[in-house]
Order: structure tokens, then sequence, then C-alpha cells
């Protein structure tokens, strides 16, 4: 089972396919998903340390296009399956924003034999 470091919580074990963005939520960080795991909002932005996060989706690539400020480690969380370990730092939490009152509404679950986003 693929284990995910996030930085300043500690290791999450999750099953491989999983989002990434549903692993980082059962480590118990409260990660922003403002539109719901669908690449529309770029609030659930993790950056990759260490570890391959698998191909970048088309809608994710034209959503983090639109950042002002893109490191090549930049991706969705949402768009990223887990295959294997990763070692990443969360960029927006409901901590450091509290007037949004949520995270943002659940991300689903996929299923591991088909391809990121949702139609």
């Amino acid at each position: 089972m693929p284990k995910v470091i996030i930085d300043g919580v500690g290791t999450v074990e999750a099953d491989i396919g999983r989002r990434l963005v549903l692993a980082i939520e059962q480590g118990g960080v409260d990660i922003l998903h403002r539109c719901g795991g669908n690449a529309r909002c770029a609030t659930c932005r993790v950056e990759i340390r260490a570890g391959d996060p698998g191909p970048i989706t088309g809608p994710e690539e034209t959503r983090l296009a639109q950042l002002g400020s893109r490191r090549a480690t930049t991706r969705l969380s949402c768009q990223v399956q887990v295959r294997g370990d990763l070692e990443i730092e969360v960029c927006n939490r409901l901590s450091a924003n509290p007037e949004l009152g949520d995270a943002g509404p659940p991300p689903i679950e996929w299923p591991v034999d088909r391809p990121l986003p949702p139609e």
C-alpha cells in the first residue's frame, strides 16, 4: 500500500488508485477542495516533493496554466491517483481560511481502472 508523507502532518497509507485529495483528508488534513474535485478551482493544490504523481490530466493542465505562479511540482490533488509513495506539501487548508466555513463539496471516489476526471 503506497504511503503519502504530508509535510508537517505525518504519513498516511492510501489504496492504489485513490484520489490524493481523499488520502490527504484521511490523514486528518483540512485540505480545501472548493469545486468538489473537478479541476475547476485549484484550491486542492499540492507541491510534490518526492515520488511520481503520474500524468497530468487535461483539465488539470488547463486550470494550472491559469495560475500566476506555478512550479513544475504543482499538482491538483483531486486529479492525482495514488500509485506509489509520495511526499507532498498541502498549499491550502481550511484552518488558514476559516471564513470559507467548510473545505468544499466532498470529492467522489473514482474507479481505480478508469482515468480521472469525472465526465
